[in-house]
């Protein structure tokens, strides 16, 4: 029995009453746990003997809302280029698992890692903050937060990171536009920044061509000629 699988057997056992799936990929284990039960297990996971989790290597957020759906994808390259007339790929979205919290736990006693999973529904996603089980959660949940949108309640000070404070979105969520909202550009009359309107236009000019990995095609057989 490998240490992963031993592992995973200890978490169902433990949290089978907290947990509503345990996924096991790649030797990388993954508990799906609810909103309602993240703090306690979390605190489980980090006091508890046999797992002894005491740090949180990443924290960070997800939006599903277009998961699995691709504007145009393809295999070939041509020399006439690539049109976005193509049908879009139909994907059903579930409002209630709309979003999601992900965290990489580190056990340095026992030398495993854990990746947590909590989905949060498309309106007011909200979760507890971890901060006061891994004080290093602080600024990765104020990045989810910038970046997603997601509240965590008991946060000590949940503000905006990475953009101006006065940003309007969310800029990872998928229904953000690429381009933006606003642009700020300097105004000599007024001698300050100013905002305003964005002018520019999103195009995408480049497809998504899909290739085969060359390191995991078969060699070809040598020919008889």
């Amino acid at each position: 029995m490998t240490d992963t699988t031993s592992l995973a057997e200890k978490l169902t056992a433990h949290f089978k009453d907290t947990i509503s799936g345990c996924e096991t990929d790649r030797d990388q284990i993954t508990l799906v746990v609810s909103p309602s039960h993240l703090l306690s297990t979390c605190e489980a996971l980090r006091d508890e003997d046999d797992f002894s989790f005491s740090q949180l290597v990443d924290l960070c957020g997800v939006d599903y809302s277009t998961y699995g759906q691709v504007d145009w994808a393809t295999e070939e390259t041509t020399a006439t280029g690539f049109s976005r007339g193509r049908n879009k790929t139909s994907v059903s979205i579930n409002n209630e698992q709309r979003f999601a919290v992900v965290y990489h736990l580190l056990s340095i006693k026992h030398n495993h890692r854990l990746r947590l999973r909590c989905y949060l529904p498309e309106e007011n996603p909200t979760l507890a903050s971890v901060t006061e089980v891994w004080s290093s959660a602080n600024w990765y949940e104020r990045e989810a937060y910038d970046m997603f949108g997601i509240l965590f309640e008991g946060h000590p000070d949940l503000r905006r990171l990475l953009t101006d404070y006065g940003f309007i979105g969310h800029p990872f969520r998928k229904d953000f536009p690429l381009e933006g909202n606003v642009e700020v550009r300097y105004d000599p009359d007024q001698e300050r920044v100013v905002y305003q309107p964005v002018t520019i236009t999103n195009r995408v000019l480049v497809p998504r061509v899909i290739r085969d990995d060359h390191r995991y095609i078969p060699d070809e057989e040598p020919s008889d000629a």
